[in-house]
This record gives C-alpha cells, sequence and structure tokens, in this order.
C-alpha cells in the first residue's frame, strides 16, 4: 500500500511529528504559499510531548506568554504558567485557525528514510510497511518523545503497577497507596506534590538534588483574555519582559560572579523554606545553578517536609516484588512505582533509521554525537531538514527558537524553487566550523563543570543539545540563507 501523495505542484514534503515544531513548520509553510505537504504523526492525536505527558500537576516551566507562537499571543491562558490540557487545546486551535487539518496524517509512525541519489528523492517507510516518495523530509519529532526507564535488577518481579511519567496509567487508583517516585527531575517535581496530597505513603527517589526556584505561579483575571488593543499591547510588552529577562539570565552571560551569587540567593532560598540539616544536605546540590535544566516549583520543598513524604538519596540497589531495595540494605516496601527518569534527548532521530547520499547511515554519522548545520541540516543528506535538531534547545522559549527553524527551512525550499536545483545540502567544511565554534562556547559554560551531568551531554561528555549563546544570536544565524554554505544537487 502507497501513502496518498500530493500531486500538481514540483516539490513535495513530508515532515515526521505532528508537535509544536510541525505545527510551526506547518503554518510558515502556508503563509509561504507552500501547500505541498504533509505530516506523518505515529499517534491517532496530535501534539507531541503536550499529548504524552498528562501526569498529575503537568504543566509549562515557561510563562504562557513567551512559550506560545509570536503570532498567535492572545490565547485566554487560565495561569501564568500554562497546564497539559491548556497546551494541549492551544495546538489544536493554532492547527485549526491555520488550516493544517488537512495536511495531517495519523497513525503512521516512520522507521525509515532513505534517499535515492539518482532521482533526488526520499523514501519514506512507515512501520506498517507503508512507504512513500517524497522531494523533501523533515524531521520535527522533537528531544523529549522516547522515554528513558532504568534498568535496575528485578525490575520485573515487582507485583505492583509501575509506568513511566510520560505514560501515565490513568486506570490505577493511587489513593492511600505506598507510591514510589524515581527520580526527582522537571516531572517529579509536578507530579510529586500531586500525589502527596492522596498517597498514604511517598517516597521519593532522588539520584541527584536539583536547582529548583519558586514558580510564582498565578491564574489570570478575566479582564486578561480582553482582546481590545490596549491589552494586546499589555500581551506584548509582557512578552518582550519576559524574554529580556530570559535572555539576561543565558547561559553565555553568566560570569563567575553571577553563578555564585545565583548560588547564594539559591541557598539563602533553600534554607529559608528547611531548618532540618539532614534534609539540607539531601537538597543542596555540589554543583552550580545552570549546569542542568533550570526548574521552579512553588510546591516542591514544602511536599518533602510532609510527614507522609520520604526523600531517600540513597542509590537504588534493586526492585524486588514487593518494593525497593537501595544500597544500604533497607526495603521499602511500596504499592507502585512511578519512573520521572525523563527522556533520551541526545539520542536524535531514534528509533528512526535515516540513510543519506551514498548510502550514509546517520546513525554512524552521529556516532560521537549528533550535531548539524544550526541544528537544521545534515552533511551528506541533501534535502533532509530537522526541527529541534542538534544544539538548539536551550533555557528560554523553544517555540521562539522552532519559529525561526521554521521560517529558515521554508526559505530554504524557495531557494530550490527559484533554483534549477533538486537538493541541497550543507558543506561540510561549513558544518564543521559552526559545530567547532559553538562547542568552544560551550566549553566556557557553566553546562562542563566537574560536578555537572546533565541529558544535555551525550555518553562521551559532549554536549550535543544546548545553544550556547542568546535567542536573538540564533535569530540573527537563521535571518536568511547563505547559498554559498550549501551544495546543490
Amino acid at each position: 500500500m502507497k501513502l496518498a501523495t500530493h500531486k500538481n505542484k514540483k516539490r513535495d514534503i513530508t515532515i515526521v511529528g505532528c508537535g509544536f515544531a510541525a505545527v510551526a513548520l506547518g503554518i510558515s509553510l502556508k503563509k509561504a504559499g507552500l501547500n505541498n505537504f504533509m505530516i506523518l504523526e505515529r499517534s491517532n492525536e496530535i501534539g507531541g510531548v503536550w499529548r504524552e505527558n498528562t501526569y498529575p500537576g503537568a504543566a509549562c516551566d515557561v510563562p504562557s506568554r513567551l512559550y506560545s507562537f509570536s503570532f498567535e499571543q492572545d490565547y485566554p491562558w487560565s495561569l501564568r504558567y500554562a497546564p497539559q490540557k491548556e497546551i494541549f487545546e492551544y495546538l489544536k486551535h493554532c492547527i485549526d485557525k491555520y488550516s493544517l487539518t488537512s495536511h495531517i496524517r495519523l497513525g503512521v509512525e516512520v522507521t525509515k528514510g532513505t534517499y535515492n541519489d539518482a532521482s533526488a528523492t526520499w523514501s519514506v517507510t512507515s512501520k506498517s510497511g507503508d512507504e512513500i516518495t517524497t522531494d523533501i523530509f523533515v524531521s520535527a519529532v522533537g528531544l523529549f518523545n522516547n522515554p528513558s526507564v532504568p534498568d535496575i535488577p528485578g525490575r520485573d518481579t515487582f507485583s505492583g503497577p509501575q509506568f513511566h511519567s510520560a505514560r501515565w496509567d490513568h486506570s490505577v487508583d493511587l489513593t492511600n497507596k505506598r507510591i514510589a517516585s524515581i527520580g526527582s527531575g522537571a516531572s517529579a517535581i509536578q507530579y510529586v506534590p500531586e500525589l502527596a496530597k492522596i498517597s498514604k505513603q511517598l517516597n521519593v527517589f532522588q539520584r541527584t538534588p536539583q536547582h529548583i526556584f519558586a514558580k510564582g505561579d498565578r491564574a489570570n483575571a478575566q479582564h486578561y483574555h480582553s482582546t481590545s488593543l490596549w491589552r494586546k499591547f499589555l500581551h506584548r510588552r509582557e512578552r518582550l519582559q519576559l524574554f529580556t529577562r530570559f535572555e539576561k539570565n543565558s547561559r553565555r552571560r553568566s560570569s563567575e560572579a553571577q553563578t555564585q551569587k545565583s548560588a547564594e540567593a539559591f541557598e539563602k532560598y533553600i534554607r529559608s523554606l528547611v531548618n532540618d540539616p539532614d534534609m539540607l544536605k539531601k537538597v543542596l546540590p555540589d554543583y552550580p545553578p545552570g549546569c542542568k535544566r533550570g526548574l521552579r516549583s512553588d510546591d516542591w520543598y514544602p511536599t518533602l517536609l510532609k510527614p507522609n513524604v520520604n526523600l531517600i538519596d540513597t542509590p537504588i540497589e534493586a526492585i524486588t516484588e514487593t518494593g525497593i531495595v537501595t544500597q544500604d540494605g533497607e526495603h521499602h516496601d511500596v504499592d507502585a512505582i512511578i519512573y520521572g527518569t525523563g527522556f533520551t534527548p541526545t539520542a536524535f532521530l531514534t528509533p528512526m533509521q535515516i540513510t543519506g547520499a551514498k548510502g550514509q547511515d546517520l546513525n554512524h554519522t552521529w556516532r560521537d554525537g549528533a550535531e548539524a548545520y544550526l541544528g537544521i541540516s545534515v552533511s551528506g543528506f541533501p534535502n533532509f531538514f530537522m526541527m529541534y535538531g542538534p544544539n538548539t534547545n536551550l533555557s528560554g522559549s523553544i517555540i521562539y527558537m522552532l519559529e525561526n527553524q521554521a521560517r529558515y527551512i521554508t526559505k530554504c525550499f524557495k531557494t530550490l524553487e527559484r533554483g534549477k536545483a533538486r537538493a541541497m545540502h550543507v558543506k561540510a567544511d561549513v558544518q564543521k566550523r559552526f559545530n567547532d565554534e559553538i562547542s568552544d562556547q560551550l566549553s566556557k559554560t557553566v553546562l562542563v563543570h566537574e560536578n555537572c551531568r546533565s541529558y544535555f551531554q551525550a555518553e562521551n561528555g559532549r554536549i550535543t543539545t544546548n545553544w550556547p549563546g542568546l535567542m536573538l544570536d540564533y535569530r540573527r544565524r537563521t535571518h536568511r540563507v547563505r547559498k554559498q554554505d550549501y551544495i546543490f544537487i
């Protein structure tokens, strides 16, 4: 069976994934008059990470006014930090408003993309064996689509329910149960306070303490949702203020003195909440703020002090039929286990198998760590582009970064439309210079602190996920397509 292809246009565009990245690109293409594209989504619903993460308390940790498209700013967010359900609805709102529905094919999981040198086209294969031939292939699968579950001895012997936070089993009633949460990162700090309200006992197994600052969330008053010119002005001013704040606090601008000041502020904040010396030892990190993802919560530390919550920082030895054994020999009886253990962001594009020109395997090309030019294009892979590719994540609004990527990729398509070439890919030396430059910038940031180990880094220690500079730097870099940077076929 062949998937339906678009006809009567010069070039077909196939986009894999249907979260914020694909929506940003789809809207950009339509605005440019490029309507010959389809978006393939493996699930039976759109939304990506905001479809899958339905755990209690799920919300964004970037203010809604900034975590939204610049061209769709006046959405009636109920809270300063939007909950998962509203972000999901916002995406559906954008899809409807900008007429993307007819371009979306649900239930199509792409497993393989193969470039044909003779025809300068891509063959995209789905898990069911269906195949589509397309001129341009775009990955918009994101970084946080594959949950990471640690291979703890005895995991398969546990008799109770266990699941990853991104695959929350809502059929399991956790009321008055003894619950284990393995992990204390971005997801755990949101669902743990909710579980503490209903559980008999909650054991939080922490590998590394985090810097978790106050969030300062609040509800938006009804007048905040007005669409008057004055209110729209206020929305844009708020967005600019948020943007400026994130830029000011970027890692690139964090001097040693600023880092020390931030560490002192954090310790002062913690000591104002926690008086117990033993608890302080558990929650104070031995690395500076900024080397891991910045987290925000108003509930995390107060929750740890509740009588039914136990923070355990002794490493886990094994899982048994009835609980968890730590390395000190203590057995913790639990009725359910939840893995708040994050994702595999450095394993870009997995499990797709991408084969480029002359049979190049992308997994082999990236054996020492993923890299691309602007996080978008890879040498030797003509007409293959990425959204949210290597080194484009940051402590700011990824939506802003995705808009820039969408505009840049659209300009690449327009460049092909205007020229006589069938395909384009970045020159190897251009890609190398770019990645050498950002690697050098990253080596001077707090991300490489000796005590820091984060999901930003590949196994060899190379930082393959994060952008080292300002959001405005990235906008400048992607403002136009430099033809001299590419090989045209």
